[in-house]
């Protein structure tokens, strides 16, 4: 069975878990480290908004039926769409991208694994 973590990400009032496997949660927490050193020098009109990483756990038990609990997949496929759509004149955007892809095609080859062991 997987070891999963959690990566709290806050954004002013809403709170977000992003349900990692334990060996890419750090890099979850890095990318947004680095995402919020690099979206100031951005030039484009619609930038997106990121949320902080405040913090990593390896449980969590939800009293509040309004956070939810994202699947890191998908969290990392919407941040790609999301930067995918900024149209930069000046800051080399492909950078950025280009580690958000690594951190998504790393994830996807990890739950391809997963199900296959899952099925056997």
């Amino acid at each position: 069975m997987a070891t999963m973590r959690y990566v709290l990400l806050k954004q002013e009032d809403t709170i977000l878990f992003v349900e990692m496997p334990d060996s890419h949660a750090y890099q979850l927490s890095a990318l947004n480290l680095r995402l919020h050193k690099e979206i100031d020098k951005l030039t484009a009109d619609h930038v997106p908004i990121l949320p902080y990483a405040v913090a990593e756990c390896s449980n969590v038990d939800l009293h509040d039926s309004s956070i939810q609990i994202i699947s890191g997949l998908d969290y990392i496929n919407s941040l790609e769409k999301d930067f995918a759509g900024v149209q930069e004149k000046s800051y080399p955007l492909i950078s950025l991208l280009t580690e958000i892809r690594a951190l998504q095609a790393q994830l996807e080859q990890w739950y391809e694994e997963y199900e296959e062991e899952q099925s056997i």
